[in-house]
């Protein structure tokens, strides 16, 4: 198995081994500030927000190529990311704006407001079947 992470010092995505061994970067370039990672092996698919000047999810392949941004817009503080594999939806939580939101993985299409609080500074997100799971600070 593998073991992804990002680098927002660096404006990295990494994977190795989880060993440690055969390291490598997987996305080098035109990511800014990248904050939380999700992975779907089945699919192939990596995904990360940014909180850099222009906020944005992303997704790619596992190797980092096909980079795509399916959200730009409405966002602001994006932290965690979640992947319902039963739904194909994606979960991110943003901390400024202080929603849930989900979109379908694939498309990027059909934007949803899942949950949305006042002052609750959302921190990270996690879908697992019926239920959805948050931290704030």
């Amino acid at each position: 198995g593998n073991i992804y992470w990002t680098d927002h010092g660096f404006n990295l995505v990494e994977v190795a081994r989880l060993n440690g061994s055969f390291r490598y970067v997987v996305i080098s370039q035109g990511l800014d500030q990248p904050r939380s990672i999700a992975v779907h092996p089945e699919k192939g698919y990596l995904f990360w927000t940014e909180w850099g000047q222009t906020p944005c999810i992303g997704r790619a392949h596992l190797d980092g190529s096909e980079k795509v941004v399916l959200v730009s817009l409405g966002i602001a503080w994006p932290n965690g990311i979640s992947i319902d594999y039963e739904e194909n939806k994606l979960y991110w939580c943003d901390a400024r704006t202080d929603k849930i939101e989900r979109i379908d993985l694939e498309s990027g299409g059909n934007r949803e407001i899942v949950l949305s609080g006042s002052n609750v500074d959302m921190f990270s997100v996690a879908v697992f079947g019926a239920y959805i799971y948050w931290s704030d600070r």
